[in-house]
């Protein structure tokens, strides 16, 4: 019933979004348009990273690059891929290992920031950074078969 229920509403907002001229896989916000109301859930067997807010997932153990992180609240983890978030402009800042460009990252959910992405960094040495993501420790919390 819940399927059926929820392939109606879809289909039906999704006919509202071709009225208005827009595909149905537009997922920007405002009035009249289409919202996604959807998320990602990674696979049950993987241990995974939540948002502490929402507890929407954010990303699997498999994609940790590193716990020796620093942000803005202190400890992060460094990430290779990220589910269930937003990114914001990309923007120049000097971070503790030099000048970088990053964009803040939210949680598609509740709208919570979470870290950033590193779009680009400008020293060598910090070129493996290029297209990951920082997630602080004060926004997620551990879910699914953590011992």
């Amino acid at each position: 019933m819940y399927i059926s229920l929820f392939n109606l509403l879809f289909e039906e907002a999704a006919n509202v979004g071709h009225a208005n001229g827009q595909s149905s896989s537009s997922s920007s916000s405002g009035s009249g348009n289409m919202v996604k109301t959807f998320q990602a859930y990674l696979p049950p067997t993987n241990r995974t990273y939540s948002c502490v807010h929402c507890r929407a997932h954010l990303a699997s153990h498999d994609e940790l690059i590193s716990k020796s992180f620093q942000g803005s609240q202190g400890r992060a983890y460094l990430f290779n891929s990220v589910v269930n978030v937003a990114c914001g402009q990309a923007e120049e800042r000097v971070l503790l290992t030099g000048l970088h460009a990053v964009a803040d990252i939210y949680c598609e959910c509740c709208k919570t920031p979470l870290g950033w992405k590193y779009e680009h960094a400008f020293e060598s040495s910090q070129k493996y950074k290029e297209g990951k993501y920082i997630i602080e420790l004060a926004h997620m919390i551990k879910e699914n078969g953590w011992d």
